[in-house]
């Protein structure tokens, strides 16, 4: 018994987070065993900290969980707030939404309400600085939300100056604070797991030491190495859209998103750069204003370093600062100096920066927020209203309204886009009238007259959300400044493939109206069935069948039996060569898109397999799909985030196996077991050896394909494998820099470096979509260019997707680039022996939400057989 009792109280510091600490408010420092700042906590340690502080504080405070990672990690977030404001918290959220006119009650809203200022760490899994501030930050604001003292302000023990402007006045009268800890908690423990790994005894602050040196693929990105900063629109993780889907049932007025960048840059807060999107308000403007002078208050007075309207815009739309801004709020961007700092760094001007140096700098600009929020909580209620009211009220932007075309043909696209929209906040409707409008085509680029069937989906500008719909539809980006931060074009009708029109006048909607179901046949006399491929619906459908071990076919040409057409690329499924399945082939047809969560597909029985035109379903233009065993190259060298996005693709969409293989292992790599090999982005240091040469050439000859992506055709043209970069006249290029050197201004070189610049902008693609490569695509592909390279014309292989004279769509091209990316190639096949070698020359795939790209590296793994 005495045994016991000395192990209870030996165990008894390690029960305190579930037991005592729940009791009573606790620091950090008591929690954790250690100060802030002097090593890494991991992400289930942070997550246990905030929920003993919300027991300890549950009059103030609440824990909640919202969602897992794909690793089943738990995503949360603590909700701050004075005692009387917890006790109406709901009403409270409820009361925001009828302020932005998206609440289901017709309650009227009062503006005599709190602000919610909603603070996000650890995007960025290797930017680990902001959880720890995030600690201190819930701390400091619980011991507030608690504390009877009215005097307001930040001590200078911690680190801050007395304000003076809010002595008589308590933060949370006025503000309700949330925080999510670490968005990202994948990342941040693979990093901060391999960090306390590898660490000295003693931090070593020398750069070049290994703890400064993180391996592949880095902690910033999740576990298909996606960066989740850059998926607030398009919500392809499962973290973005669990988030999200918390985030649109609060709206808050202020959203921080806590950042690190190189170690050796003071810390960047708002107000942002150039360019704004236009849709951004005065107001909006206003206030990054009002929290920069406060930020940079407290920091002049303790002599920290920072800048502000430098490097990061409010323009590309799926950020942490630009998606809360164009759905009503003031989101901002605050940088820390520190990635690849670990515990401390020496910077190239000598000093020495430290994680406790990195969180109190976060902590700081944390509190401001809510301090400035609070002063001016009136007001930000106020204009966030308006916001809402005049979007309803006026629309946005010369369009009023953009009308998608929506035929029946493809019901998983329109499910797709409908829940896309549902889950960015924006309502949708379907044509309600047949008149003529005066539109904008998409694909075209021309302006015609149109009227629209009651199918046609209808997107009105006029809707609370009209801000965001007018970002992310427009066909033409307007920049109010070249220098951009990332990708200039994004409009979903390019992204997406879809037949789309703007129109400036508002085009009747009706809610309810639409499509039905798709509807499939089954006969007993049915020698098979056909699946249309037209959509990334119709390669998952092939990925269930294949799976379940179903043989299926595919027409390379168009047919008809009876009345019936059937497109290139259709899908068979006879029962000779499925005999085994008997009378049940129909149902496991059925079963497998069902387990593929696509049933939606339509299945065509068909009673001969003798067609009326085309070939008959015996000729050797319908072939067998093979079963492809494919291989994904990643590791040291390659794009984690274009690794990424095709492990992403496989595993979450197309749901087919892949096998991730390091490029470093390739040369001693066995190519014969497997039939597809895709090169992501990278570098490849195989292709330098004659003897990784020799064996890749003999398995392409031997029947292998290669889907080689972006630089990685670079090195496969290197090779003298058919495609061949296009030069220009080098000699004419050198004599023209040389009479322009002398006239150049060293103030104005950022800017004659964007005479070559292409930061994403969108290019038509002219596809010749009767090759295999193209099946199920329209005549014109959208393509995001990131870059000005273009191929020569193939003279003995297939140029599939070619750029003509005035390829150039939207988005931000330099002069120089305009001029180049015309006549020539970017995607096509190369026959090699019995195999082939297919080019991407960019991403089809770009960040998961480029849709329309994802059928063509659908019929590049199974069609271009």
């Amino acid at each position: 018994m005495r045994n016991l009792k000395l192990l209870v109280l030996l165990l008894l510091p390690s029960m305190l987070p579930v037991a005592v600490l729940a009791q009573r408010a606790v620091s950090p420092e008591a929690f954790l065993g250690y100060p802030l700042g002097s090593r890494y906590t991991t992400h289930d340690r942070v997550v246990q900290y905030a929920e003993a502080l919300a027991k300890a504080n549950p009059a103030t405070m609440r824990f909640s969980e919202y969602g897992r990672t794909y690793e089943h990690r738990p995503l949360v977030t603590v909700t701050i707030a004075s005692a009387e404001n917890m006790a109406r918290l709901e009403a409270i959220r409820l009361n925001n939404l009828r302020l932005a006119g998206m609440a289901r009650d017709r309650m009227a809203p009062s503006e005599d309400m709190p602000v919610i200022v909603w603070m996000s760490y650890n995007v960025h899994g290797s930017e680990p600085a902001s959880s720890e501030a995030a600690m201190k930050t819930m701390y400091e604001l619980s011991r507030r939300a608690s504390s009877s003292l009215s005097k307001s302000g930040l001590s200078k023990s911690q680190g801050l100056l007395e304000s003076p402007l809010l002595e008589s006045e308590d933060w949370f009268k006025k503000v309700v604070v949330i925080i999510d800890p670490c968005i990202n908690p994948d990342g941040r423990d693979r990093y901060v797991n391999w960090y306390n790994a590898v660490r000295a005894i003693h931090p070593d602050p020398e750069p070049q030491s290994r703890e400064h040196q993180e391996p592949w693929p880095g902690g910033r990105t999740n576990h298909y190495n996606f960066d989740l900063n850059r998926d607030w629109a398009w919500q392809s993780q499962v973290e973005s859209r669990q988030r999200l889907a918390l985030y649109n049932t609060w709206l808050p007025q202020v959203h921080v998103d806590f950042h690190e960048q190189g170690f050796n840059s003071p810390y960047y807060f708002a107000p942002a750069a150039e360019p704004y999107h236009d849709v951004i308000t005065p107001w909006q403007r206003e206030f990054q204003v009002l929290i920069g002078r406060n930020n940079a208050k407290y920091f002049d007075a303790n002599g920290w370093l920072y800048f502000t309207k430098e490097r990061f815009d409010l323009f590309y739309p799926s950020y942490g600062d630009t998606w809360p801004t164009y759905s009503g709020g003031i989101g901002m961007t605050f940088e820390q100096g520190g990635i690849g700092g670990g515990l401390a760094v020496i910077q190239n001007s000598g000093d020495t920066l430290t994680l406790k140096d990195r969180l109190e700098h976060h902590y700081t600009t944390g509190m401001s927020t809510v301090e400035v929020s609070s002063q001016h909580a009136v007001r930000l209620v106020r204009e966030f209203r308006k916001f809402f009211a005049d979007a309803m009220q006026n629309g946005s932007g010369p369009y009023k309204t953009y009308v998608i075309r929506m035929d029946g043909s493809k019901p998983m696209l329109r499910t797709r886009l409908e829940r896309f929209l549902t889950d960015n906040g924006i309502s949708y409707g379907y044509a309600a009238d047949n008149k003529p409008y005066k539109v904008y085509n998409y694909t075209s680029g021309r302006e015609e007259t149109r009227s629209f069937s009651p199918s046609d989906m209808v997107i009105q500008t006029q809707q609370p959300k009209g801000a965001l719909a007018r970002v992310l539809f427009e066909p033409k980006s307007r920049i109010s400044d070249s220098a951009t931060y990332d990708v200039t074009a994004w409009a979903i009708p390019y992204a997406w493939g879809l037949e789309a029109w703007a129109s400036p006048t508002k085009v009747e909607g009706g809610i309810g109206k639409g499509l039905a179901d798709a509807v499939s046949t089954s006969s007993p006399n049915a020698i098979g069935y056909v699946i249309p491929w037209n959509d990334l619906a119709s390669a998952q459908a092939l990925s269930a069948l294949l799976k379940k071990g179903v043989k299926v076919r595919v027409a390379t040409d168009p047919f008809q039996i009876g009345k019936t057409n059937f497109d290139r690329g259709s899908l068979i499924v006879l029962r000779t060569s499925n005999t085994s399945l008997g009378e049940g082939l129909y149902p496991a047809i059925q079963q497998a898109l069902r387990e593929g969560e696509v049933e939606a597909m339509p299945v065509t029985s068909i009673p001969t397999a003798f067609v009326d035109k085309g070939y008959d379903l015996g000729s050797s233009s319908v072939r067998f799909i093979k079963r492809p065993k494919v291989a994904l190259f990643t590791g040291q060298g390659i794009s984690a985030y274009g690794a990424g996005e095709v492990w992403h693709f496989f595993e979450q969409e197309l749901r087919y196996p892949l096998s991730l293989v390091n490029a470093d292992y390739a040369s001693a790599m066995r190519w014969s077991e497997f039939d597809v090999v895709i090169m992501p982005e990278g570098s490849y240091r195989f292709l330098q050896d004659k003897s990784g040469q020799d064996a890749f050439r003999n398995w392409i000859r031997q029947g292998g394909r290669v889907i080689a992506l972006e630089s990685a055709v670079t090195q496969l043209a290197n090779l003298d494998l058919g495609i061949k970069a296009r030069k220009e006249d080098e000699k004419k290029d050198k004599e023209k820099e040389k009479e322009e050197v002398g006239l150049r201004r060293y103030e104005n070189r950022e800017r004659d470096a964007l005479m070559s610049s292409i930061p994403g902008s969108v290019f038509r693609v002219e596809l010749d979509n009767s090759h295999p490569l193209a099946f199920g695509m329209p005549a014109r592909y959208f393509t995001l260019k990131m870059d000005d390279v273009i191929y020569e014309h193939m003279k003995e292989g297939w140029n599939v997707g070619v750029l003509k004279n005035d390829p150039y769509v939207s988005g931000f091209a330099g002069s120089k680039t305009r001029e180049k990316l015309k006549d020539g190639l970017l995607i096509g096949q190369m026959p090699m022996g019995r195999g082939s070698v297919i080019f991407f020359t960019d991403d089809p795939l770009f960040r998961s939400f480029w849709n329309s790209g994802k059928m063509l590296l659908a019929n590049a793994v199974f069609m271009a057989q």
